[in-house]
């Protein structure tokens, strides 16, 4: 066989993993701005309060009432650009997932870039989290497992950029 021939790619499970990643994340982030989309006309304080009742939880528990105060303040304008710019950043994962999984090179050096922009805001969020005055304990671990996410996805690919997105000519 020739040499032009003899490139293959190579089995990447870290590299599938994550392509998994964006898959679920640009899916998930539709999904949200579907709902965003179809609550913006409602009454959002009438559902909410619903939500509680149904879902049984307290209402007079602060983390409810200070979240029903957020909800009140929502219009629907609001609720319309929040859902464009969820489906605009949905958007950003599917194309990174679909380009990792077709291997083009480009999809490689934009998920590198966004995986290292968000690096130091998750870091500035951890820190400004940990204050002892207003402990977010649930917060404090989610921020912390998408920084080591972001972190793994951003070591894996520039150890493996070469390896993993390198074009072959026949």
């Amino acid at each position: 066989m020739s040499t032009s021939v003899e490139f293959v790619k190579k089995r990447a499970p870290t590299l599938y993993a994550i392509i998994v990643v964006k898959l679920l994340k640009g899916a998930l982030f539709v999904a949200l701005a579907i709902v965003a989309y179809t609550l913006s006309d409602n009454d959002l304080p009438s559902d909410y309060q619903h939500l509680l009742q149904v879902l049984r939880l307290n209402p007079e528990r602060r983390f409810w009432a200070d979240l029903a105060v957020h909800i009140g303040q929502l219009t629907e304008a609001k609720l319309l650009w929040a859902a464009a710019g969820t489906l605009v950043y949905s958007l950003f994962s599917l194309v990174e997932g679909f380009g990792l999984m077709f291997r083009i090179s480009w999809i490689g050096w934009m998920t590198i870039g966004e995986s290292a922009f968000f690096i130091p805001i998750e870091i500035w969020e951890l820190v400004r989290r940990t204050n002892p005055e207003r402990p977010h304990p649930a917060h404090t671990v989610t921020v912390l497992v998408i920084l080591v996410i972001n972190v793994v996805i951003l070591w894996y690919l520039l150890q493996n950029r070469q390896r993993l997105f390198r074009h072959h000519h026949q």
